[in-house]
């Protein structure tokens, strides 16, 4: 029974090293970014990016609950234009912020979320003209804790999910 528990004990100290290690060569920091082209010009394609409400047409994250508290404040297409959202337990709390606009170029936003866990990140939507179409590239850039930092292992493919139907969803409105 001895030699039982030894070999436990060493199996538990085993799987504890190797999620350390993991945790370490996973890092804190997370990128994520996605691209699409839309065929409109870069104003039109602007028009859908430079305020929270129009990021909230093509936004992915207003499906996870059709009844979600949403106020705005600041000045609409200005830095400090905010929004903050309470929802179900899919959509959480949190507030995002314009933090920097440059016209047809770049719209960057600091999202800080309340629930369920506290974090914050930031995204840029990035246009770039490609002759009559826009390439648009939309980015999020986060830094987790330990342990929740293995959370990135999963992560792409949530994101890759939604960013994609947020950035087609944009296209369908700045097409139209």
């Amino acid at each position: 029974m001895k030699k039982f528990f030894k070999i436990l004990l060493v199996f538990f100290i085993v799987i504890f090293l190797v999620i350390v290690i993991a945790m370490i060569a996973v890092g804190k920091k997370y990128h994520y970014e996605k691209s699409i082209v839309i065929n409109a010009p870069v104003e039109k394609v602007w028009q859908n990016v430079n305020s929270m409400k129009a990021v909230n047409s093509w936004s992915p994250f207003m499906d996870y609950d059709k009844n979600m508290k949403q106020t705005y404040s600041g000045v609409s297409g200005q830095i400090g234009d905010t929004y903050h959202w309470s929802g179900n337990e899919q959509a959480g709390e949190g507030e995002e912020k314009i933090t920097a606009l440059e016209p047809n170029k770049k719209s960057s936003i600091n999202i800080r979320f309340i629930k369920p866990f506290e974090a914050s990140a930031d995204a840029d939507v990035l246009l770039e003209p490609q002759g009559n179409a826009t390439k648009v590239t939309w980015t999020f850039d986060t830094e987790m804790n330990y342990p929740m930092n293995l959370m990135k292992l999963t992560m792409d493919s949530q994101m890759d999910k939604d960013f994609g139907k947020g950035l087609q969803k944009l296209k369908e409105i700045a097409e139209k």
